[in-house]
């Protein structure tokens, strides 16, 4: 869904209503300002308080926050996101779902670097750069601060400075937005940990497609583990996953992890989706016995009373393999007093 003015009024509907997996594609300026040029600052139109643009953008944070399945934003080629654009969707409204991803050649950022060099850059900030790189415009500035000048030739050289400076300063103001724009590169964004990977716009549909597939399959593992263990959350499901991947494939491929096609291959091959089910009834094996331990008090005496109340109410069969499983517990001494015992 691209969140333009037309589609913002959708967001007063529960979120809930959208299908998952739901993916976002930012505008190229808040609000209104898609229709703007690109030259122009950002300023609030009469169209979005009176279309309630600005109002909605709190009803898309209040579902993403509720939001449970997979949410994708995708910064497309040469799309900007700004300011209060990026509030709404910034993927730390719920980390666990929302994964934010930028082209190559789009920008990110509060502002724009227009905006940047006028309140970091400003005027004396330019001259002070001039004086400092330019020998002529450094010669004039020395004559004039200088007191061998008379009054003709101190007017002339301030005509001389002004120009001097009238040339140098879309120059430099050229220089210095470019610089302030690259603060705002994917390249960048990716150092912060803002996005979570730089994509080309011929492979990005093929990367969503593996993409959603190993969210859904995740998360089907993801809900099985929390009713196994409900005090599982989802940093430590995704490190045990990643460990039973490492086990699966070996050390030397641990990089395939990153690899979202090898992970939902992973996921959904018979015998490995057998493992991961045989893990599972582990966990939660330990997730009950902790669990009867707790309620227990740790007393022996408590925890024999539980483990008898839970064999009396087990079939014949049940009861039988327990008897085997104790008897595994017995050690060999014991044994063989028994065996001469029966003899």
């Amino acid at each position: 869904m691209s969140l333009f003015p037309q589609t913002m009024s959708l967001f007063p509907l529960p979120m809930s209503l959208f299908p998952p997996p739901m993916s976002l594609f930012p505008p190229l300026r808040p609000s209104s300002l898609p229709q703007c040029p690109s030259s122009l600052p950002y300023v609030p139109l009469p169209s979005d308080m009176y279309g309630e643009i600005l109002k909605y953008g709190s009803y898309i944070v209040d579902g993403l926050v509720e939001y449970k399945h997979p949410v994708f934003i995708y910064i497309p080629p040469y799309g900007e996101l700004r300011g209060g654009a990026w509030v709404v969707v910034d993927p730390k409204i719920n980390p666990e779902v929302m994964e934010m991803y930028a082209d190559r050649d789009s920008r990110g950022g509060i502002v724009e670097p227009e905006a940047t060099v006028s309140v970091q850059f400003k005027h004396k900030d330019l001259v002070k750069a001039m004086k400092r790189i330019d020998p002529q415009y450094s010669d004039l500035q020395s004559k004039v601060e200088g007191e061998d000048l008379n009054q003709e030739d101190m007017r002339k050289c301030v005509a001389e400075l002004r120009n001097r400076e009238a040339y140098l300063k879309p120059a430099y103001h050229v220089v210095s937005t470019t610089f302030a724009d690259l603060h705002d590169t994917p390249q960048r964004m990716m150092a912060k940990g803002v996005i979570h990977d730089i994509l080309d716009w011929r492979t990005a549909r093929e990367f969503f497609y593996w993409k959603v597939r190993r969210k859904i399959s995740e998360s089907q593992v993801e809900q099985e583990l929390k009713v196994a263990n409900k005090k599982m959350n989802h940093g430590q499901i995704q490190s045990m996953l990643r460990r039973w991947f490492v086990e699966s494939k070996g050390p030397l491929q641990n990089y395939l992890w990153d690899d979202n096609r090898a992970v939902v291959e992973w996921l959904e091959d018979a015998e490995e989706r057998q493992s991961i089910t045989d893990n599972i009834k582990i966990i939660q094996r330990e997730a009950l016995i902790q669990k009867i331990d707790t309620l227990a008090g740790g007393s022996e005496e408590t925890s024999l009373e539980a483990v008898i109340g839970l064999l009396q109410k087990m079939s014949s069969r049940n009861q039988g393999e327990v008897r085997k499983l104790l008897d595994s517990f017995i050690p060999q001494e014991i044994e063989d007093e028994r065996e001469e015992i029966a003899e």
